[in-house]
């Protein structure tokens, strides 16, 4: 390859990542910089917020519903939504869930967690099948405009994906 060719290349790279990074990166108008840093209650399931709402009781008890809620791991915050809120199925595959990490801190741009579970074999072992369920309650647990989870077993070894 010439040294034109690898330097018009090289150009031509820099141009798409500097595209795609203006386009995700742009400003909505509404004057917030940090959008997605936290977890709202009006975006996050069972958050704060719903619960005040729906049970009719006053702020001082919302504060503490959110209080513990973020004293609770990743991980069973996640099987307490899908104990709530998930099928039969669902629920049995997140039971195998031993930990959750990066559903904490999203920003829309590129979002990725994992979870960790106690299967066995990879791909190819029992956990296959549970993983896209896995993957799916989780979508239905955070939501991101670009957020990929993927889903390990007991050994790190890579189970299956999905988007959120």
């Amino acid at each position: 390859m010439g040294m034109k060719t690898k330097i018009a290349l090289g150009a031509v790279v820099g141009l798409v990542v500097i595209g795609a990074v203006s386009a995700n990166a742009g400003d909505d108008g509404t004057g917030t910089a940090d959008k997605g840093t936290s977890a709202s209650a009006d975006r996050q399931p069972g958050g704060a917020k719903d619960a005040g709402a729906d049970s009719g009781q006053g702020a001082g008890t919302a504060e503490e519903a959110k209080k513990a809620e973020t004293k609770l791991s990743q991980a069973e915050q996640f099987k307490a939504f899908v104990k709530e809120n998930g099928t039969a199925q669902e629920k049995e595959a997140v039971s195998h869930v031993t930990k959750v990490q990066g559903a904490d801190k999203q920003n829309d741009i590129l979002d990725t967690a994992d979870v960790y579970t106690d299967f066995t074999g990879g791909l190819m072992g029992e956990g296959s099948g549970p993983a896209k369920l896995i993957a799916s309650a989780f979508a239905d647990w955070k939501q991101s405009e670009n957020g990929l989870v993927t889903v390990y077993d007991a050994d790190g070894e890579l189970l299956g994906n999905g988007q959120f």
